[in-house]
């Protein structure tokens, strides 16, 4: 009797071990990423105080007249990500349900494997391909196409010369569908057959058990994967450098030049020797740090709605 109070503490070690392990990584994290934030403001602090909320409403920027403003690289940002997404999620959606619905087990073994290796392209490679390769066809065949059957629209005017925010979409798109399109067939495959197997009964065809039974009940999952997407693109830096001009002016026109936050650090900063310049650039990290956090905020509150919508919690 009087040593089962000691083999039952020796018991509760790990436990407690594993908890103080456990909280003590969380709260890392948090402190990680209020470092950055502090930091991030800190340095972006004399470029706050110089331009105050004008920096986010002004595209000027012109390092001589030591004038900065940052829409335009929030406007490039936004824009290209938009782009990706409209491009990749019908894309990954369709791939993931070819790979659980309609593939055969060797070909979508194949199929995977190329998505995978997809994946693995490192995204200088992207912006080299894109550069040399993609942008050449886009200025010569797509764009030209699209300006002749869209060219009423603003979006499909001006001089199709290939790089600009259009191409750089289309890229991001090609490096996200690999995250997005893991993530959907990983959603598809957790349906549970019972669901599936009695729409079949019920003389559903395939086109109807996708619409009305696997893709509600995995739609936070799709959600979730397509915000994974969301946050992949929207920091992307060097593949849009290569191919979105990096030009600092606003343009309804999507074949137009332009530019996104990561790609003007990634061309500016190390140019930036003036104190006030280099603060304005720190500002445009700050920002992008905040806009990454906000969208995962929403994501997050959106998935949860979702869940409370359907019944089941997170």
């Amino acid at each position: 009797m009087s040593t089962r109070p000691g083999r039952l503490g020796s018991k509760r070690w790990p436990d407690v071990l594993f908890r103080a392990a456990a909280v003590t990584c969380a709260a890392l994290i948090c402190l990680l990423m209020a470092g950055f934030f502090v930091e991030l403001a800190r340095n972006a602090w004399p470029s706050i105080r110089a331009f105050g909320f004008g920096f986010l409403t002004t595209s000027t920027w012109n390092p001589v007249t030591r004038t900065f403003g940052a829409l335009s690289s929030i406007y490039g940002t936004l824009l290209s990500t938009l782009l990706a997404l409209l491009i990749a999620v019908p894309l990954s959606l369709a791939t993931a349900l070819f790979l659980v619905k309609l593939a055969p087990p060797g070909l979508a073994k194949w199929v995977r494997q190329g998505v995978e290796l997809l994946a693995a392209i490192p995204s200088i490679i992207f912006g080299m391909w894109g550069l040399f390769v993609f942008a050449p066809y886009m200025a010569d065949h797509v764009q030209p196409f699209l300006q002749k059957v869209l060219g009423f629209l603003p979006f499909f005017r001006g001089p199709t010369m290939g790089i600009g925010i259009f191409t750089s979409g289309v890229i991001l798109a090609l490096m996200v569908i690999p995250f997005i399109t893991a993530v959907m067939r990983d959603v598809f495959t957790m349906t549970p057959p019972v669901l599936e197997e009695a729409a079949y009964g019920m003389g559903a065809t395939t086109w109807e058990v996708v619409r009305n039974v696997t893709i509600p009940y995995g739609v936070r999952g799709l959600a979730g994967g397509v915000f994974l997407g969301l946050g992949r693109a929207i920091g992307e830096t060097m593949a849009v450098t290569f191919v979105i001009g990096n030009n600092h002016q606003l343009s309804a026109s999507l074949f137009a030049a332009g530019n996104s936050i990561a790609s003007t650090l990634a061309n500016e900063f190390t140019e930036a020797s003036e104190p006030l310049y280099r603060s304005s650039l720190i500002e445009l990290g700050l920002i992008l740090l905040a806009m990454t956090f906000l969208i995962q905020v929403a994501a997050h509150l959106w998935l949860n709605r979702l869940g409370r919508a359907s019944g089941r919690t997170a």
